[in-house]
């Protein structure tokens, strides 16, 4: 017996309804559950594709599964990474899961939302995630924690950010696979896809529908690429770095691979196939020399060329795999929906915020209704209203509550038509307010990073989370201490009892002692401070000391987390802190030493690792 559910859907008015396939050629009644691959690129942009006109980039096979796919060319996302994510997986405004940011504890996705991962994984889908999560490092914030059964991935948003594994530079680096630290070799993107084919071939094998999650962190910056590529757009005019095109056309490559591996496993023809990315350019500009398909704004910016992205759809035994270009008003919002719609799942009720699309791909006249959709680049502690913020229709665009363009006449936004059409601006205005509104009910709470429960004993804290404005968020950062200061950490306490914490100027992995320049700016600090709760103690720190090693007894709850380095006219917040709550076997502090005697086969200090 077919399975039917209750998708409640958000319509232009904020009306709460279901939603049903009218018209259009749906898959046949035979035809079993599709399994899904989502390739969702980073920092890619519209325009950074040869198929959307760029003459200066090779991306042949993106190129054909575009000529393969229905497009969504009206197709929007968050301007930066972690939002876009974060609304892509769950169908709900990045504002109303609580990430609003990529970084200063802001990223993280609140843990009572309900992932895709999460959906597929209670439909009896085998669940992998490949690359970048970014939507958080702790318990319960990982990708583990949110529905993904099988997860190889780096942390944070990109490689070589603070939490990410010290020293992984894109090449034959150490990434997080089912918990465990793991070498591997290679070119970070080439990993990704690797471990997301292997996983599509084993599930293929135990004929199990699954859903694939390949997100590579390529070609976000650093620009580092395989040289081959690079030096296939060097000194080239129209080029406007050599690295980013070269990733660029790295991920074609394996998605060429990709596609052999579909047809060879048997599975390519009821595979949903969907190809994203995660916001504007980040290089592809038309002041550096590069194609931005015309459009005003990369990364970051309210403007489209910050969240007008490509988008297609490939699914040969639903009938989709012709080129079809729509051009209605469509965002990620949508994609969560649209697949419980098109694999016929079972689902929680849900408040999306997006709608299914099934009518649209399907139908040659769709009656689809207006809508108003808003995007924001808030990137601060606390949201802001009207900060950076784009409403959408069809037809219009109003920037920051201010600034009007007609999308019909004018798609590179370059004449304000605001003064001409006042009505129209205030309709807008409406629409943002009753957004504003709904979502902003929420910005008061705050994720907690749990430490001492059993399914995280140990818990990485890192300046990246510090829950302050202007913090260090990447290796270099680190290595430079811009900036040094004081901070804290939101933390959630799981249990009563005692917890160790250690506080660290380096990772562990990195094995350098506090005021250790380790090739950067090394400190003179001679008082360690540890604050959370109504504890508050100082210790001293001894010459060459790595950590410096607080017990510390707490009951459950939740806390400001604010330890201290200073000394030498400076002061500064740990960059790294790691908690414990269980001590092991034989826990002792030696005379003279701040830090307890370890049971080595924890595997805290040094982390061991997996070939």
């Amino acid at each position: 017996m077919k399975r039917t559910c209750f998708i409640p859907m958000i319509l232009a008015k904020g009306v709460v309804a279901a939603t049903a396939f009218a018209g259009g050629k749906p898959p046949e009644e035979s035809v079993s559950r599709p399994n899904v691959v989502i390739v969702m690129t980073d920092d890619q942009g519209y325009g950074d594709l040869a198929c959307n006109g760029n003459p200066y980039i090779s991306t042949p096979h993106l190129d054909q599964l575009a000529e393969q796919s229905v497009r969504l060319d009206n197709y929007h996302v968050g301007t930066t990474c972690a939002p876009s994510r974060s609304a892509l997986l769950t169908g709900r405004h990045s504002n109303r899961v609580g990430v609003w940011h990529t970084i200063q504890g802001r990223n993280m996705l609140r843990r009572r939302e309900i992932t895709m991962a999460d959906i597929f994984s209670d439909n009896g889908y085998a669940t992998g995630i490949f690359g970048k999560w970014h939507l958080g490092d702790v318990y319960p914030y990982r990708p583990e924690d949110n529905g993904f059964q099988h997860c190889v991935y780096h942390q944070a948003g990109g490689v070589g950010q603070a939490p990410d594994y010290w020293g992984n530079d894109y090449f034959d680096d150490t990434y997080i696979k089912n918990g465990t630290l793991t070498r591997f070799d290679g070119f970070c993107t080439d990993v990704w896809f690797e471990e997301g084919m292997e996983f599509i071939e084993a599930n293929a094998k135990a004929n199990k529908p699954f859903l694939a999650y390949i997100a590579p962190n390529a070609p976000h910056g650093p620009f580092y690429c395989p040289k081959e590529y690079a030096d296939r757009y060097t000194g080239k005019p129209g080029v406007p770095q050599a690295e980013f095109y070269g990733m660029i056309t790295h991920v074609d490559d394996n998605m060429a691979r990709l596609f052999q591996t579909l047809e060879k496993s048997g599975v390519a023809d009821n595979t949903i196939l969907i190809f994203t990315t995660d916001n504007g350019t980040a290089a592809g500009t038309w002041n550096n020399g590069g194609f931005n398909a015309g459009m005003r704004g990369t990364k970051g910016s309210q403007y489209d060329g910050g969240h007008r992205v490509p988008f297609f759809l490939r699914w040969p035994a639903g009938g989709l795999n012709s080129e079809k270009r729509i051009d209605d008003l469509t965002a990620h919002l949508d994609i969560l929906p649209t697949l419980i719609d098109l694999c016929g799942l079972a689902a929680p009720e849900i408040r999306f915020d997006g709608v299914s699309l099934r009518q649209l791909l399907y139908s040659e006249n769709a009656d689809w209704p207006q809508r108003a959709i808003v995007v924001e680049t808030q990137r601060v502690v606390d949201p802001i209203k009207w900060r950076n913020c784009s409403v959408m229709t069809e037809r219009w665009r109003l920037i920051d509550g201010k600034e009007l363009y007609d999308m019909d006449n004018d798609p590179g936004q370059k004449t304000d038509v605001s003064s001409e059409d006042p009505e129209t601006v205030q309709r807008l205005r409406g629409e943002y307010d009753k957004f504003w509104s709904d979502v902003s009910k929420d910005h008061n709470l705050t994720s907690y990073m749990v430490i001492g429960s059993d399914e995280s004993p140990v818990v990485t804290l890192s300046s990246h989370d510090w829950l302050v404005e202007d913090v260090a968020w990447n290796q270099p950062q680190v290595l430079q201490a811009k900036p040094a200061k004081p901070a804290h950490w939101a933390v959630e306490i799981a249990h009563d009892g005692f917890y160790e914490f250690s506080l660290r100027r380096w990772p562990v992995e990195a094995d350098k002692a506090i005021n250790d320049p380790n090739g950067g700016k090394g400190f003179a600090f001679d008082t360690a401070q540890l604050s959370i709760g109504e504890f508050n103690e100082s210790k001293p720190i001894s010459e060459g000391a790595k950590e410096v090693t607080f017990r510390v007894p707490l009951k459950k709850g939740v806390a400001k987390l604010a330890p201290l380095f200073s000394g030498g006219g400076e002061q500064s917040a740990p960059y790294y802190v790691y908690v414990t709550h269980k001590p092991f076997p034989g826990w002792q502090t030696p005379q003279g030493m701040e830090t307890p005697l370890y049971d080595p086969a924890h595997g805290r200090r040094p982390p061991q690792l997996s070939e």
